[in-house]
């Protein structure tokens, strides 16, 4: 038997490439979606008195980790980054929680800052 024309082969690669490349857009559409439904819910999170003004705050910083964790992680393509990039991705979450944590501890009444 002989071999495939080399038009064969490339539309045999070609319709390989389209369909990653429907594979990869799917991915991004959903993941588009779940970052505007995440912009809806820190709209409309806003407008919700939670009870106090730290438990809006924990609401508010949720959303956004939620969002930025898509954005890292999908548009970025550090969901399949090797070693070095969580570690890094490690310590910019525990800095973050620290900081976090610290602001709330400012806000706080009995805090050494609102004593004065």
């Amino acid at each position: 038997m002989s071999e495939p024309s080399s038009s064969t082969r490339t539309l045999h690669v070609d319709e390989h490439t389209i369909e990653e490349m429907r594979h990869h857009m799917r991915r991004y559409l959903i993941v588009g979606v779940a970052l505007a439904i995440g912009t809806a819910l820190t709209v409309w999170a806003s407008l919700i008195n939670f009870g106090s003004r730290e438990i809006n705050i924990v609401v508010a910083l949720l959303i956004a980790t939620a969002k930025g964790f898509l954005v890292a992680g999908f548009f970025m393509h550090l969901i399949s980054e090797k070693k070095m990039i969580y570690a890094v991705l490690f310590c910019t979450a525990f800095f973050f929680t620290g900081l976090f944590f610290l602001t709330l501890w400012s806000m706080a009444h009995a805090s050494i800052i609102q004593i004065r």
